[in-house]
């Protein structure tokens, strides 16, 4: 008879409990995850040993017998997944982007569509003339299509299934998948340039938008003193940072709103009264060809750059889709890819016709400025001066919503600073000192450094691998596709053609810096 194999049941170790702040304990993805649940909610917690006594069992072999713990058998295993479906920081509770988390496909469409359409989509007619009618119809489209793939990954790799972790921000995603070194060297600035940057060039557009919207208004015999564009520029950021003390990111859903009826109003109108206004005199659609070979190949990368960088908003789909509330039946990914869908469906919309129309209009004699300066240069007196003073205000209108959730990843830093440290909310003065100091922080950059426009080819080529190639690495690091296979040579090739594109724009854009310099002046708008 063999040695007796003594097997005893252990008490199970119970659980500690999760605490949450209050503010968060209403928020559905919370109340539906079973984290929060109690032994008062029919959940044993703890349980005795069913024996004090030890008992003994016989080998069949001589070998002690292993049993199978319960929490990997079929019937555990459920119970598993779902106690670790979500793994919350009770810190997200306090901080803007996860504060509140009722956000729905409605909402995801209003946020998705109100980032998505910018002021860089003005400048699609000026890679046409580049390019020429073929080739850049055939890039725009294939852009569209790559971005809105990469897009479609994000949105997937908000939750993972393994750890029950949601990555609410694209610095998270980005810290979990290529490591926190790594992602300091190459996300980091892009990422905080997508946002901080954006809010400057948003608080130039609109500041100049502003000043031509009241010459339209007042008329060429107004004896009103004007203000100076500096000036414009703090009337801008004034109402800008005014609205940017709403709480969170599900309360400027409304402000969204009316920032995606704006773009697509004024993209609307551009490309309506441009075409309604019929063809230059003598307007020619050859592309710009320079001497040299090199002149050729860099503006041909300028061109792919602007198509590029006419696609924006990637940098905060993971923040967008933190807002909704997800279990393991109703996925967080389902209603914001259906947001998505809407959103880049009226996107399309919008570029399409503009960057079309735009070049069929004007052909080679558009400015390198844009859509913009081509309706006010050629169409001042000819168009409606109502339908022109409309499109200013849109822009204004638009460029404010815009501000308010671009920002928004930049205050979420701030306000986690403070909770980080001391463990509880950012009191609502010091959260109104942050976004003030921060608004106007863009101020003082938009009003130091006009010419802003001037490396914007440069730092696009820089955030370019943001919306074209991380995403691509990141489902190939974390979903782990079959080798060899369609899926792991798509984001393969995606993923290396877009850091390859990405080196070739920033070379592309020193060479410009260095060949005609910076434009403008310092502290002179």
């Amino acid at each position: 008879m063999g040695d007796l194999d003594e097997v005893s049941s252990a008490p199970i170790t119970p659980r500690p409990p999760i605490s949450a702040p209050p503010s968060q304990y209403h928020s559905p993805s919370l109340t539906r995850s079973p984290l929060l649940s109690t032994a008062a909610d029919g959940i044993e917690t703890s349980k005795t040993p069913r024996s004090s006594t030890p008992k003994t069992s016989t080998p069949r072999t001589g070998t002690p017998r292993i049993r199978t713990p319960r929490f990997i058998t079929p019937i555990g295993s459920p119970i598993r997944r779902a106690l670790r479906l979500t793994r919350l920081d009770p810190e997200d509770a306090w901080l803007p982007i996860t504060e509140s988390r009722n956000g729905n496909a409605y909402y995801a469409a209003f946020h998705t569509l109100c980032s998505g359409i910018g002021f860089q989509a003005l400048a699609l007619p000026v890679a046409f003339t580049i390019l020429g009618w073929a080739w850049g119809v055939i890039i725009l489209t294939l852009t569209f299509i790559w971005q809105l793939y990469t897009l479609y990954i994000l949105v997937q790799l908000h939750e993972s299934h393994e750890t029950g972790m949601r990555y609410s921000r694209y610095l998270q995603l980005c810290n979990s998948t290529f490591g926190e070194k790594l992602t300091n060297w190459l996300a980091l600035f892009p990422i905080l340039y997508l946002s901080g940057g954006t809010c400057v060039a948003l608080i130039v557009l609109g500041g100049q938008s502003s000043k031509t919207f009241f010459q339209v208004v007042c008329g060429e015999g107004c004896t009103l003193h004007p203000l100076t564009t500096a000036e414009w520029y703090l009337v801008f950021t004034c109402a800008a940072v005014l609205l940017s003390q709403l709480p969170n990111l599900n309360s400027i859903a409304g402000v969204s709103l009316i920032g995606a009826v704006t773009a697509v109003g004024y993209c609307s109108l551009i490309w309506v009264i441009s075409v309604a206004e019929g063809r230059l005199p003598g307007v020619s659609y050859d592309p710009i060809r320079s001497g040299s070979w090199l002149k050729r190949s860099l503006e041909v990368l300028n061109g792919l750059g602007i198509v590029a960088f006419a696609f924006r908003g990637h940098n905060l789909i993971l923040e967008i889709q933190a807002t909704m509330p997800s279990d393991e039946k109703h996925p967080s990914r389902v209603p914001m890819w259906k947001g998505v869908k809407v959103a880049y469906t009226i996107i399309a919309m919008c570029l399409f016709p503009l960057a079309i129309a735009g070049y069929w209009a004007y052909g080679g004699r558009i400015p390198k400025a844009g859509m913009l300066t081509a309706l006010y240069t050629y169409h001042s007196r000819d168009a409606a001066q109502l339908l022109l003073g409309l499109t200013s205000l849109f822009i204004i209108i638009n460029a404010v919503s815009s501000f308010q959730i671009y920002g928004m990843p930049l205050f979420d830093e701030g306000e986690s600073k403070y909770t980080k440290r001391m463990k509880k909310p950012c009191p609502w003065w010091l959260r109104v000192i942050i976004r003030t100091f921060t608004g106007f922080s863009f101020f003082f950059v938009a009003v130091a450094f006009p010419s802003f426009g001037s490396v914007a080819g440069l730092l696009g080529g820089i955030t370019l691998p943001v919306t074209l190639a991380y995403p691509c690495f990141m489902w190939l690091k974390v979903k782990k596709p079959k080798a060899q296979g369609s899926i792991w040579w798509l984001n393969w090739v995606l993923g290396v053609v877009g850091l390859g594109l990405s080196g070739l724009l920033i070379i592309a854009g020193v060479f410009t810096v260095i060949d005609s310099g910076i434009q403008g002046s310092f502290f002179n708008p």
